[in-house]
């Protein structure tokens, strides 16, 4: 029996789109479909591509290939080892900064801690400092971001001690912001057995009881956001001997979130909150404006790679049995899906 639900258009604030530099992997036009398709009407890039995001030419660059998206889109600006003193000229063009402060794809890495204090001092405290900050490197990003009284947003949480002192920070009254990924809310290192180098990212998969503290975190109000962390490869390159970190991940999220509800294990109106209402709220948006996902939550499917519009053309998730399927997206009032058919031309997409 069919249950169709009307939910706000998801927005995903954590993509790596590839464009440009990498586009045998991904591009705007490509990655835009897979959003579109999962129900996200609206994205932000991360700046660390090939020749990233660390100056006013290549954000202008950047800006000019996202013109051939179908959704929405934004960019961060990424931290380099001396770029603190472009901020004023980027500002107003990025959501946020986005430091690096453990290795992972791309050339961004920031570790000198004087370099780090000169970041955190010169960003203005309107937007965000997003971080890439494990374990104990998290520990380091709160300290800064109590240090100089700046919002700290901390990307793909994954353990439970990251869990533990975000929960700290906030109880602190630090400005603390969080995400955490659907590849580490339905994954665990198990799964490394069976995906293989499939399963490579960072953070890396955690424990079955990582996993469960993240439930928890959400349920509890201590994490704000979903978001993607969208990463595709080649299937070439995750197979190779070295596969770079990372899996796509714009399509499966809400058919994996919409199962989530079905099991009980969140509820419509915190699903809501985490994909479409605090994203915007962290963004400074009210929303997408007149945008919304009709699902099917009844529908039982499984996910199979052929019918992905990422160009990279595979899951982690393939062969999964879900329950909820996307019938149709409106995008500024327009049926831009129906029936897992994107039907709006290049370049539909606006800067949110």
């Amino acid at each position: 029996m069919t249950k169709l639900l009307k939910l706000p258009g998801l927005i995903d604030v954590h993509v790596h789109l590839r464009d440009p530099g990498a586009t045998q992997k991904e591009d705007f036009y490509t990655a835009s479909r897979a959003a579109l398709a999962g129900g996200v009407v609206g994205l932000v890039d991360m700046p660390n591509n090939p020749a990233p995001t660390i100056n006013l030419k290549r954000l202008v660059v950047k800006k000019q290939a996202a013109k051939k998206s179908v959704c929405d889109y934004g960019f961060y600006f990424g931290a380099n080892q001396e770029n603190w003193k472009d901020f004023r000229k980027v500002f107003s063009q990025v959501f946020g900064l986005k430091i690096y402060m453990n290795h992972t794809t791309g050339p961004l890495l920031v570790e000198d801690l004087a370099v780090l204090q000169q970041h955190f001092k010169n960003w203005p405290q309107s937007k965000p400092i997003l971080v890439h900050a494990e374990q104990d490197t998290l520990a380091k990003a709160i300290g800064l971001a109590a240090c100089w009284d700046k919002w700290l947003h901390v990307c793909h949480l994954a353990t439970s001690e990251e869990l533990e002192l975000v929960k700290k920070a906030k109880q602190k009254k630090i400005k603390v912001t969080c995400e955490v990924t659907p590849h580490h809310l339905f994954l665990t290192k198990d799964e490394v057995k069976t995906l293989g180098s499939l399963a490579v990212m960072r953070p890396p998969l955690q424990t079955r009881a990582d996993l469960k503290s993240l439930w928890w975190g959400i349920n509890k109000g201590i994490v704000d956001l979903i978001a993607t962390d969208h990463a595709p490869h080649t299937l070439k390159e995750k197979q190779s001997s070295s596969p770079p970190n990372g899996i796509p991940g714009l399509e499966t999220s809400l058919p994996l979130l919409l199962t989530a509800l079905n099991e009980n294990k969140i509820t419509l109106k915190k699903l809501i909150e985490l994909t479409s209402i605090n994203p915007a709220k962290f963004l400074g948006l009210k929303s997408v404006k007149n945008s919304w996902v009709e699902v099917d939550l009844n529908k039982k499917w499984i996910i199979e790679q052929k019918n992905l519009q990422t160009k990279c053309g595979w899951s982690a998730f393939h062969g999964r049995k879900v329950i909820g399927k996307i019938e149709r997206v409106f995008l500024r009032g327009k049926k831009v899906v129906e029936n897992g058919k994107i039907i709006v031309k290049k370049g539909f997409g606006k800067p949110l």
